[in-house]
């Protein structure tokens, strides 16, 4: 009789296509994990798993069974979900998405609360790229996705539960750093540290310059960086200025 425990460890491996690996995300030994699949194989008389050294794929009654063993490991967490919360117990595992801000600034603090306060829930984030959040939302990878700018698709349901603004950061011996506001023109006289295009912070830049009349391309831009705290870094070593979340500039403040 197939065990679901086994259909969930063959899932391990089969995602990541590596034994050492899938031990790591299930807390489990190598040679447990392979056992587990081997007992899978004698069961179906079969092989999943083609080895070569380190190398490991799927054969095709691997691949065969990966999209039915997804299926029946989901049906199993749904099955013991439903029946640990006819006892009002809230449990199960919790899959976010979160792009990169709020992933590093906002989402810790609400996920600590969320389990203290729901100590039987288990949760796996993952940080991404926003769209790429939205990507695993839709393929149902994930239960729900944070996202740090808003995607006009008709596929979500948005609910804004966080206001922030964008603020911009100057090297501390920088001319503006004295000065309380500065004039829209004075921005193209400067070197700038940007966020990638497609970023919410990018985004939200890019429509707040439109709206004093600079587009992103009159911008000077020195360098194109991944996440606030790079950002942040170049302007501590002069490389130039910067936007970034208002949420990230208080952090750092707070963590000097």
């Amino acid at each position: 009789m197939l065990d679901a425990h086994q259909l969930h460890v063959f899932l391990a491996a089969a995602e990541t296509l590596n034994f050492s690996l899938a031990a790591k995300r299930l807390h489990m030994t190598q040679p447990s994990v392979s056992q587990h699949v081997q007992t899978l194989e004698q069961h179906f008389n079969t092989p999943l798993f083609l080895r070569s050294g380190r190398h490991v794929e799927l054969t095709d009654a691997g691949q065969a069974l990966l999209p039915l063993a997804r299926e029946m490991v989901s049906l199993s967490v749904r099955i013991d979900e439903t029946m640990r919360s006819l006892k009002g117990d809230v449990c199960g595992h919790l899959l976010v998405g979160c792009s990169t801000t709020p992933g590093k600034y906002v989402l810790p603090h609400l996920l600590a609360e969320f389990l203290r306060a729901h100590p039987h829930v288990q949760a796996s984030c993952y940080v991404m790229a926003r769209q790429n959040a939205l990507q695993f939302l839709s393929k149902g990878d994930v239960h729900l996705a944070l996202a740090s700018a808003r995607d006009f698709s008709r596929d979500f349901e948005f609910r804004k539960f966080l206001s922030d603004a964008i603020a911009l950061i100057v090297p501390l011996d920088h001319p503006w750093a004295s000065r309380g506001e500065i004039g829209s023109e004075e921005l193209l006289d400067a070197n700038f540290i940007l966020r990638e295009d497609g970023s919410g912070t990018y985004n939200a830049v890019r429509d707040g310059l439109l709206g004093v009349g600079i587009s992103m391309d009159q911008l000077r831009t020195a360098l194109t960086l991944g996440n606030s705290e790079a950002i942040a870094l170049a302007v501590q070593e002069g490389l130039g200025v910067g936007f970034v979340s208002e949420i990230v500039v208080t952090r750092l403040v707070k963590d000097r």
